[in-house]
């Protein structure tokens, strides 16, 4: 509990209606959204300028009050909840800082707050015939400040990259409470350690975003939405390869999914159904855009979809002659995760493999996991253009969910080291959080994990900042 003295001296730095102190509407910000991050504080601060957020943590570094920030509350490790470890920290939201403050079209950039939506993002870009082509499932909620923590990446990470990739320039508070101005335009600045960068991906333990500058692309004007079946998750790799080559590099998306993951999304999400009337083992999903129309991209798709199919490489396809059509399709894909939340216990994994190795580790992951684990049901799927997958595990049928998910640990084993052994990563996408730390610390080269020790150390040495994410001691 933080005292009252405490609460007191922060209402007077930012205004009683930025303290939040009621339990109900604490409520919503505890609790990861499929139910097994549950956390715990009595204050949470919602700064809505940046000159708020460097007062409050100023606060916080001279008192020692350890923090954690929060956006959308979407991720999935456990990253953005307080009170899961043995601090008692208290919560600081950006959502009161969510406006877009402008897009820059001769330069084809956007800047935001922290706050901000990708959703929001994506529309404000599309008014000036640009794109923000960050697409994730959970778009309509997660933020700025979010994607940049953690490095966000989704379905079109192939063509345009993670977060990384689009971030130009940021501006953030670091624990001290000084405010780091590095929210630039520009693609080239050769003046030393590029900071920015080490922001991205350090899941709030060294700073607390608070504006971002993105690179836009030109819009999708002519885009070709594809759902095909196929045999096996080589035939998708090599489809993905022959793609490429022959749309000039114009594949934005190639995702993948087996037919079980495809049962329980009919199963448990209304209104949907199956595009084929074909059964395949396994499904492709891709998309095919380009920012102008071009004739000879239709000829050459729809030559490489006869030669494909004559070849055997896909059993039958659909190309969608709507976008409303398109819409379904890529519902079929978003509704994965919920699906399989509806279907019972699930063991979930984000790991990545090279391209090549995808079908490989596919292979001899789920004899290992089902003559370990008898009756589970593997459902892998995701994003086979960047070698993402979410290698998911589902509970036997009609099996015991307590029983299943108590073996979360050894699972979790088996599968990380088949992705390091591929010469893979345990988290491709989601972050380490406070769920993967104890794995990273097993996994990781003792001289990185020592170097990103001595950064934390060195720009947080209260360890005030997210304080049981990533480490498994910073104490």
């Amino acid at each position: 509990m933080i005292s009252k003295e405490h609460i007191e001296a922060l209402a007077a730095l930012l205004g009683d209606k930025a303290l939040v102190t009621s339990p109900e509407m604490l409520a919503p910000h505890l609790e990861e959204w499929r139910g097994k991050f549950f956390g715990k504080t009595s204050l949470m601060l919602t700064p809505q300028t940046t000159d708020d957020m460097a007062a409050a943590i100023t606060y916080c570094a001279d008192h020692n009050i350890k923090i954690v920030p929060q956006g959308g509350n979407t991720g999935l490790v456990g990253g953005s909840l307080p009170g899961l470890g043995a601090y008692q920290e208290i919560l600081i939201s950006t959502k009161c800082m969510r406006q877009v403050l402008g897009v820059d079209v001769a330069h084809m950039s956007i800047t935001a707050e922290a706050g901000c939506t990708v959703a929001a993002l994506q529309q404000a870009a599309a008014e000036h015939g640009l794109m923000f082509p960050l697409s994730l499932a959970s778009e309509g909620s997660c933020t700025v400040g979010g994607i940049i923590a953690t490095n966000a990446g989704g379905v079109h990470v192939l063509r345009y990259g993670t977060t990384r990739a689009l971030t130009l320039g940021l501006e953030a508070v670091l624990p001290s409470g000084d405010i780091y101005s590095g929210l630039k335009a520009l693609k080239k600045d050769n003046t030393g350690y590029d900071l920015s960068q080490l922001l991205i991906g350090a899941e709030g333990t060294l700073g607390i975003i608070t504006k971002a500058t993105f690179k836009l692309v030109p819009a999708e004007v002519q885009k070709h939405t594809l759902w095909l079946a196929v045999k096996s998750p080589q035939c998708a790799v090599s489809l993905l390869a022959s793609a490429r080559i022959i749309t000039g590099e114009r594949v934005s998306a190639f995702e993948i999914m087996p037919h079980t993951g495809l049962d329980f999304i009919l199963d448990h999400i209304p209104g949907t159904r199956s595009p084929l009337a074909t059964t395949a083992p396994w499904y492709v999903l891709t998309e095919i855009a380009c920012s102008v129309d071009d004739p000879a991209l239709t000829a050459n798709l729809e030559s490489w979809l006869m030669d494909t199919m004559e070849a055997g490489q896909i059993l039958d396809g659909a190309l969608a002659a709507s976008q409303s059509q398109a819409s379904d399709f890529w519902r079929l894909r978003e509704s994965m995760s919920q699906a399989q939340k509806l279907e019972g216990g699930s063991i979930k994994h984000d790991i990545s493999v090279p391209v090549s190795s995808i079908a490989d580790f596919i292979s001899e992951t789920t004899t290992m996991l089902e003559a370990r684990f008898p009756g589970c049901r593997v459902t892998p799927f995701g994003h086979v253009g960047d070698g993402n997958l979410h290698f998911n595990v589902m509970q036997p049928k009609d099996g015991d969910r307590a029983a299943f998910l108590a073996t979360w640990e050894d699972m979790t084993h088996l599968v990380h080291d088949q992705a390091i052994k591929f010469g893979g990563s345990i988290s491709a996408e989601h972050g380490i959080g406070s769920l993967k730390k104890a794995e990273l610390a097993r996994t990781k080269n003792k001289a990185d994990l020592d170097t990103m020790r001595r950064i934390k150390k060195a720009l947080d040495p209260n360890n005030i900042m997210n304080p049981n994410v990533l480490f498994v001691d910073t104490a």
